[in-house]
């Protein structure tokens, strides 16, 4: 998990900063509608609507772009209908992709996916090829340098917290879906900086990906993240922390 657990905090920082603002608040207003469309328009009732929006203010998106989303999503306004398509399939080396999207044209998306594994030297699969590989958990990453590992341990743990995984120059506190906003509510009192928060696909195991393949993985990853219909990326991959952050350069 290292390498992807990295290699997302990398994209998560360029993501803030660079020319693809844009499209993140594209992503972030389909999520927002299709949250809203589920589950209503009332973010304490709806804790993906109300993680939708939270991702929204750390992206400082606009107030008025969050709410246009959620009265498309109530039918408040038209809007475009999005539907939930998943996708899965395989990268090079063999490491394992699923691909998450919100779309209005499930043939258009679909021969854009395959298009862009097919370029970067991997396969799409069918339904359930790699999920059962991966756990739906909450992960929120902290510096070393901002906490020690007994006082994070102590505060995470009592919040709810599974699981505490130290990497390289990070820890990695994990728990369940529920827990999540609770362990991650409770660090920020405790005026714990956290890299990165969110609910993801956390894999059972990882494979080690090296040179080439480690190159080509990564622009798969990136070319999928580009496509207007993808909303995240996950896979089980992991390349050496000092290849990964010359390759994602």
């Amino acid at each position: 998990m290292s390498g992807h657990s990295k290699w997302k905090t990398i994209k998560h920082k360029k993501a803030a900063t660079d020319a693809k603002r844009g499209k993140v608040f594209t992503k972030l207003i389909k999520e927002i509608t299709v949250a809203a469309r589920i589950g209503g328009g009332i973010p304490d009732n709806n804790p993906r609507l109300r993680q939708a929006m939270q991702t929204a203010k750390e992206n400082s998106m606009p107030m008025s772009n969050v709410d246009r989303a959620i009265q498309k999503g109530t039918g408040q306004i038209e809007g475009a209908q999005y539907e939930e398509v998943i996708y899965e399939g395989y990268g090079p080396g063999g490491a394992a992709v699923i691909v998450e999207s919100l779309t209005d044209n499930k043939n258009r998306t679909v021969a854009e996916v395959r298009s862009v594994f097919t370029r970067h030297s991997g396969n799409l699969g069918s339904g359930g090829s790699v999920s059962w590989l991966f756990h739906k958990k909450g992960v929120l990453v902290v510096k070393k340098e901002k906490v020690s590992e007994d006082k994070l341990m102590e505060i995470a743990l009592e919040a709810g917290a599974d699981d505490i995984v130290t990497e390289e120059d990070t820890f990695e506190v994990r728990t369940s879906t529920s827990d999540f906003e609770k362990v991650r509510d409770t660090l920020k009192a405790k005026n714990i900086p956290l890299e990165m928060a969110e609910v993801t696909m956390v894999p059972q195991n990882t494979v080690k990906l090296a040179g080439k393949d480690a190159d080509h993985m990564l622009k798969l990853m990136e070319a999928l993240e580009d496509l207007d219909d993808i909303q995240k990326v996950y896979s089980n991959f992991d390349i050496d922390e000092k290849e990964l952050a010359q390759l994602a350069g």
